[in-house]
């Protein structure tokens, strides 16, 4: 398993973009900075600068390139022929992905420590009482750690499509529009089935609200129809669906 990891790790840190990705984040981070008012500065600052979505395109494009190009060219072959079974390959890709994962969002958090000393708007407090009648800082924390658990769910749905599609392109086509439209697919799904609402407010899209909601309620709890534990355990309980679901297609797969 250690030697499995460390191939991982290995083709992970080759790739250019596993670099890029964090310097253009950092540039995203700094024009919500630079261009939303001093009003909403409390918001972005609890949100990162809006880092997670940022964080969501890097993990679609650095994570499906890993795994659809080594799909593609069958050099996943070589992986499966020097491992003891597929499972140790499927476990090992998933933990390299989430130790990336978390070390963007550990950037995320330091590009916003970062942002607040520059003087491009005004300083706000870090333990002013905020949402939640919690510190700002503990409000940028809990959703950090609320954004790893909703980008691992688009995480274990890059492996499941992975599994199924070769085209590297292809599934990053899906992803993005998994990401940027599912909101608004979700909402929509919701507004045409009012009378089985109470079913359709349970749909996956919709747990691409976890974050948002978290940190602006008042917006996003009209939309979702869901409490923040309730999308919490939704998120939980379909990142793991999507999982079992691409290692058993993994598992099953003719390369």
């Amino acid at each position: 398993m250690k030697q499995s990891i460390k191939n991982e790790f290995f083709k992970i840190t080759h790739q250019k973009i596993t670099w890029i990705a964090p310097i253009l984040i950092l540039c995203l981070m700094m024009l919500s900075r630079a261009f939303i008012g001093n009003s909403e500065q409390r918001l972005l600052i609890m949100a990162t600068y809006n880092s997670g979505e940022w964080i969501l395109l890097a993990l679609i494009i650095v994570c499906s390139t890993v795994l659809s190009m080594e799909y593609q060219y069958h050099t996943i072959l070589l992986t499966i022929y020097k491992a003891p079974n597929r499972f140790q390959v499927f476990a090992s890709k998933l933990l390299v992905i989430s130790i990336y994962n978390l070390f963007l969002h550990f950037l995320a958090i330091i590009f916003t420590l970062l942002l607040q000393l520059t003087p491009l708007k005004a300083h706000v407090s870090w333990l002013i009482i905020n949402k939640y009648s919690q510190s700002l800082v503990i409000n940028m924390l809990n959703t950090t750690l609320i954004d790893l658990v909703a980008s691992t769910l688009i995480v274990s749905l890059i492996f499941l499509s992975s599994s199924l599609i070769k085209s590297n392109s292809i599934v990053i086509t899906i992803n993005l529009a998994i990401v940027f439209m599912g909101q608004t697919a979700s909402s929509q799904l919701l507004n045409t089935n009012a009378h089985l609402l109470n079913l359709v407010k349970w749909n996956p899209l919709n747990m691409y609200n976890l974050t948002a909601q978290y940190y602006n309620h008042a917006v996003y709890h009209d939309t979702s129809h869901l409490t923040n534990i309730e999308l919490l355990l939704g998120t939980l309980i379909y990142t793991a669906i999507f999982l079992i679901l691409g290692y058993y297609l993994f598992r099953k797969k003719k390369f």
